[in-house]
């Protein structure tokens, strides 16, 4: 989909043609400006004045789904009961944009036909009354429309938004169920079609099985070439990459056809499969695929949807598990992989094809996966768990770090962080806030970011950041509980 965001403005007809005309003009110039620096396009719509012009504008963005989401600015004086039929039937992303045409105030030649023209300080507060009236989800962003720093958060916000029509669109493949006796990656399916948009449904291994016995063997040297150009072999076992080619195939098929962004399956549940997928999960990851280990469903949607908001609409997020802790004082870190499927979207440099021995699980042979250590950088890892009646998104600020340690006997990828505000407080505030063990890492995606997402999806967002003490955020979760129930 090649998203798009409509800016609609605000004005009314007392200021006369001449007025009028200005501002559309204005307008017009603001939203080309706006599409050369931002990653999506801005269309500017409509100059309104009354509440049908609102209204029929708010109905259309609601039905084009290559609407993202609208932003609204008041170049003058546009009273705000014209814009409340359409702002409480809107069912898109809102950002209001709080800007004016001019950077300064024109000392010498600033009179009244100036201060009729330019009253957006003036609009802008008639316009956030009845958001905050209506209880409307927004973005408010203030600055002038040439400044880099708005830029910068429209853009984030923008990629929020996106974020938020993927998830409306996301159907997710299952094969099979969860990982046996846990508890966290369990979630109700139907709150989360409600509340989300996902569609979390199941196929049989056998399925999957079946599909993979169409593959050819033309299509598997395709595949296995694109391999070689991306990733060094670091293996003689040619027959297990090659297998690992035809469960791709498989997989990606399946999806495509079904619509699917996501998928998640079990190293439990390999009935018929003589590898679990790493190699092939990794490199549809790298394509934008979400993914989810041990029946994961939320965290794969979720993985996919953080790619969509990167960089590029594809961007360096992926399925991350915690798995143990380096606890030397003052060098305090957290190691997270997974077996076989962390997306190459994190690596430090050019991965390596390896075969080894997975000891957990139903494989008859031994998986290819990919190797590699993470790059560093500033992140976040956030995780989506089910409260029962609400949806939580923890968000935590880490920084990743180049591996302390080589690890050659560790034959998977892996990533090394610190996490905020420190490792021993990060985690004890993650365990608090009942953060999974399953998360998707990001280089691309922020916090703010995510609480934009959040906040478009009405679900609970908990951010652990540098500022965070386990005494606040009891606090904040206690508030935050009594209030989510009172919704």
């Amino acid at each position: 989909m090649k998203y798009e965001f409509w800016l609609v403005v605000g004005s009314q007809f007392l200021y006369g043609n001449e007025v009028l005309e200005t501002v559309d003009r204005r307008s017009s110039e603001i939203a080309a400006r706006l599409s050369e620096v931002l990653p999506y396009k801005v269309v500017y719509k409509v100059t309104a004045k009354t509440n049908r012009e609102v209204t029929d504008t708010v109905r259309e963005a609601n039905y084009r789904p290559e609407c993202a989401g609208i932003i609204t600015w008041c170049h003058t004086f546009s009273p705000s009961k014209m814009w409340i039929d359409g702002l409480r039937d809107l069912n898109k992303p809102w950002c209001h944009l709080a800007t004016q045409y001019n950077v300064e105030i024109p000392n010498e030649e600033i009179d009244m036909d100036f201060m009729n023209l330019n009253q957006a300080a003036h609009g802008d507060r008639e316009h956030g009354f009845i958001g905050a009236r209506l209880r409307k989800p927004r973005k408010v962003i203030a600055g002038h429309w040439t400044d880099a720093r708005v830029h910068k958060r429209l853009g984030d916000w923008m990629k929020s938004a996106v974020g938020a029509a993927v998830s409306r669109d996301m159907k997710v493949m299952r094969f099979g169920d969860n990982m046996r006796e846990v508890a966290v990656t369990e979630g109700d399916k139907v709150e989360a079609q409600i509340k989300l948009g996902w569609q979390v449904n199941t196929w049989a291994v056998g399925d999957l099985v079946a599909e993979m016995d169409k593959v050819t063997e033309a299509q598997i040297d395709e595949l296995v070439e694109t391999y070689k150009a991306s990733y060094d072999i670091a293996t003689d076992n040619i027959e297990a990459i090659r297998y690992q080619a035809k469960e791709e195939i498989a997989i990606r098929n399946m999806m495509d056809r079904e619509g699917c962004k996501a998928f998640s399956n079990t190293f439990q549940d390999l009935y018929g499969m003589e590898q679990l997928p790493g190699l092939a999960s990794q490199h549809l990851m790298a394509q934008g695929y979400g993914y989810g280990g041990e029946g994961d469903w939320k965290v794969s949607a979720l993985t996919a949807i953080m790619k969509a908001m990167g960089e590029g609409g594809n961007g360096s997020s992926a399925f991350m598990e915690d798995y143990t802790y380096h606890l030397v004082e003052g060098q305090e870190y957290s190691l997270g992989a997974h077996m076989l499927e962390v997306c190459p979207s994190l690596a430090a440099g050019r991965p390596r094809i390896e075969t080894h021995h997975l000891g957990i699980g139903m494989n008859a042979k031994d998986p290819a996966r990919l190797v590699f250590e993470g790059k560093e950088g500033d992140g976040i890892v956030a995780s989506l768990i089910d409260m029962g009646g609400r949806l939580r998104l923890i968000v935590q600020d880490i920084r990743c770090v180049k591996p302390i340690m080589p690890m050659p006997n560790l034959p998977v990828a892996r990533v090394m962080w610190r996490a905020m505000p420190d490792l021993l407080t990060g985690v004890e505030c993650w365990i608090t806030a009942g953060g999974a063990h399953h998360t998707v890492l990001s280089y691309d995606v922020t916090a703010e970011m995510m609480r934009d997402w959040a906040n478009i999806m009405d679900i609970e967002f908990v951010h652990i950041s540098k500022d965070t003490t386990p005494e606040r955020l009891e606090d904040e979760l206690l508030v935050k509980d009594l209030v989510w129930k009172l919704k």
